[in-house]
């Protein structure tokens, strides 16, 4: 029993639900409750992500493949017989096509 009467297991036990507490507080799950009782906003946000990653993903693959063709052309460039010929063909295509738009 401690000073007030209360048995030592109910002391513990409230130390251990504060502790509880303050985890869920600080992992943020009244903001993971409040999202999903708006089923709109949480649309709203995936889409807003899905869109975000979309237009990151085809940045991305444009800046990295615009670097491989510049790759290719300084290798084209080098004249090495078998690589500078194919890389050559494979130069003029991208240009031919880039052109025609």
């Amino acid at each position: 029993m401690t000073a007030d009467g209360r048995p030592l297991w109910v002391d513990s036990l409230l130390e251990k639900l504060e502790r509880t507490i303050e985890g869920l507080d600080k992992a943020g799950i009244a903001e993971w409750v409040e999202l999903f009782r708006h089923p709109r906003r949480l649309l709203l946000l995936n889409f807003v992500s899905g869109v975000a990653r979309g237009f990151g993903i085809g940045i991305g693959f444009t800046v990295v493949s615009a670097l491989f063709l510049l790759l290719l052309g300084r290798i084209a460039q080098l004249n090495l017989p078998i690589i500078g010929e194919f890389l050559g063909d494979l130069v003029r295509l991208v240009q031919l096509e880039l052109k025609g738009f």
